[in-house]
């Protein structure tokens, strides 16, 4: 307090700017702040140690490889009712295609191709796995040799172009899809018929065309199938990624 002769005792001054942002400025003043706090410091954060990196996801998981095996039953199981043999064919009529299709179809092109590969080696190491119980290399070396060979590249072609309009493709794509793994299947066994029977192209097409009215009702099921089944499970199957 101030006091004065003339005027008496004078009410004490009021502090100015300055002083007010030189007080608040001071280290005693100022309450703890997050920079003093030792966990959110950057002294705090090293003290952590490096964080631990997370382990690589595998690449096919168990869900991936319980389809794969799943969908090799299935085709085996197709085989069981038997096949028939039209006006003398040497190349049975079967429902394996149906399953082959569905392999690509639902499960992709990798898993798909998987699926029937793992089929034609069971078959090559002796177990009954297809039409007829048959088994065994034996079955390699009869005509139906380039359909055989032609069914895990229809299962990939089929699987890469569902996957390309997934999680929901129409039925009219899957169809074209299944479509075009039949006209793979066919005209791969053409020329197998050629070199086993010794066929020319004209005889071997002929043979051919016996299948195409049972293919054309197995490729539509399929379609049908495959379609329910991606609309009732979108995430069985992933997607391709588009660039």
């Amino acid at each position: 307090m101030v006091f004065n002769k003339a005027y008496g005792a004078l009410p004490p001054s009021r502090p100015t700017r300055k002083a007010i942002m030189a007080t608040s400025s001071s280290p005693l003043s100022a309450g703890p702040t997050n920079s003093t706090d030792p966990d959110n410091s950057a002294v705090g954060r090293l003290s952590d140690g490096p964080a631990e990196p997370s382990a690589p996801r595998a690449r096919w998981s168990a869900q991936d490889l319980a389809l794969v095996a799943t969908f090799t039953a299935l085709i085996a199981v197709l085989g069981m009712p038997g096949s028939l043999y039209l006006f003398g064919s040497a190349v049975p009529i079967t429902l394996q295609t149906l399953g082959v299709a569905l392999a690509g179809a639902v499960l992709g092109w990798k898993r798909g191709a998987a699926a029937v590969l793992l089929l034609l080696l069971l078959c090559l190491i002796g177990l009954p796995v297809m039409s007829g119980f048959r088994g065994g290399p034996s079955v390699f070396a009869g005509p139906s040799i380039g359909y055989l060979v032609a069914w895990p590249i229809a299962a990939a072609v089929i699987g890469y172009l569902v996957q390309w309009r997934l999680p929901r493709p129409s039925l009219a794509w899957v169809l074209v899809a299944c479509v075009a793994g039949s006209v793979i299947i066919h005209a791969l066994g053409i020329p197998g018929m050629m070199l086993r029977l010794n066929l020319d192209l004209a005889a071997a097409i002929k043979a051919d065309a016996l299948f195409l009215p049972g293919d054309a009702i197995k490729t539509v099921a399929a379609a049908v199938i495959a379609t329910a089944v991606h609309r009732a499970n979108p995430g069985l199957t992933p997607g391709l990624r588009r660039r």
